[in-house]
């Protein structure tokens, strides 16, 4: 199908203008990348295209008659933001909003278009300029003028409008009545899936945030032990006033490592709470600092790990309980794999344990 004059017209607009999309769109991307990232927002996808002029002469095949001139084409330049969950759609339309003119007379928000007995994913599209404050021109006053569009939509809402579009649903054939079912009931349980991710994350959400309101107020004995709970304990840096004191032995600096994998220790030894593990701190705090005594006098070492206070803590705690080069043996397979340097490790800290009565006499 040949285009009529008015529309080669609009063509030879889109020609002279693609460098100046290709412009907005760098501006665009550069702007939302910087802005995820000050709000802390990971999103699945974020991309942007200019229509082809192959895509373009299509639709002006088809609804040239509509406009007068490329002004009136709103989607030559797409951005398309996709979410992992569908309650961040609206987040970050709110960023958007903050950051561009938004034409709302044109804008439309898709998800509230659904009736009753339809079906399908829809998505937010707002229609943006950029607005002089973020970045103008004088020499170029069309980068402020030029229209463009954003479309935001959770990752399940994209893949639903992937689907249509390969199933062809979108065409002029119809599609028999029980393709549409199936199709309504597939696009159901997206639905259905897309809420429940958002409410089992928003529950996830509030949990962590009553657990470290938990381990912030004290109350350790009411705290369950896991791994978030055992990560909220560390933040609150419950061994370094031993660790500085065990790194002022040599005057030496200490570099901060994870203590993460003592959690497995502590599940092996039988803990429960996160009050168990304070108990033990506290109760073993003192012998894991004579112990240092003796492990670094004479060493020279100048580097020591955060980690040193609590791998004490554990093999006062072993031994106080009677178990042993045995049990120390265990400790450090747990925290560094099994390896024949383990029991050679055990032996030599027992013995050192030895000389100021750590441990027990029925453990020898």
């Amino acid at each position: 199908m040949k285009l009529d004059m008015h529309c080669e017209m609009i063509l030879d607009e889109y020609r002279e203008r693609l460098p100046l999309f290709e412009r907005i769109k760098d501006i665009i991307l550069e702007r939302l990348r910087a802005c995820l990232d000050e709000n802390h927002i990971v999103v699945a996808g974020l991309e942007a295209r200019i229509k082809t002029e192959k895509s373009l002469t299509g639709k002006l095949e088809l609804k040239g008659y509509k406009y007068h001139t490329i002004d009136d084409i709103t989607d030559i330049l797409g951005v398309r933001i996709i979410t992992f969950f569908s309650d961040e759609v609206d987040i970050i339309s709110a960023l958007v909003e903050k950051m561009f003119d938004i034409d709302w007379n044109n804008s439309v928000d898709k998800r509230k278009m659904l009736e009753i007995d339809r079906f399908g994913y829809m998505s937010l599209h707002y229609i943006c300029r950029i607005p002089p404050s973020m970045c103008s021109d004088p020499a170029v006053l069309e980068l402020n003028q030029l229209r463009f569009e954003i479309q935001m939509r959770s990752t399940l809402q994209h893949v639903w409008a992937n689907m249509q579009h390969d199933m062809g649903y979108k065409t002029d054939v119809e599609i028999p009545v029980e393709y549409q079912r199936n199709m309504s009931r597939l696009a159901g349980m997206l639905e259905l899936a897309d809420e429940q991710f958002s409410r089992i994350r928003k529950e996830i959400i509030d949990y962590r945030r009553n657990v470290q309101s938990l381990v912030a107020s004290g109350n350790f004995d009411e705290v369950p032990l896991n791994g978030d709970t055992f990560r909220s304990y560390c933040e609150l840096k419950p061994f370094q006033r031993l660790a500085d004191k065990i790194a002022t032995i040599n005057q030496a600096e200490m570099y901060e490592d994870s203590l993460m994998p003592y959690y497995n220790v502590f599940m092996r030894m039988g803990m429960k709470t996160v009050g168990d593990i304070e108990r033990m701190r506290v109760e073993c705090s003192d012998g894991a600092y004579q112990l240092a005594l003796i492990q670094l006098a004479g060493t020279g070492l100048d580097i020591v790990a955060y980690s040193v206070a609590l791998q004490n803590i554990c093999i006062v705690q072993i031994l106080k309980q009677g178990f042993g080069e045995a049990g120390l043996v265990r400790l450090f397979a747990g925290l560094y794999g099994e390896t024949p340097y383990n029991a050679q490790r055990a032996h030599r800290i027992f013995e050192q344990a030895q000389k100021i009565n750590l441990v027990d006499c029925e453990s020898v």
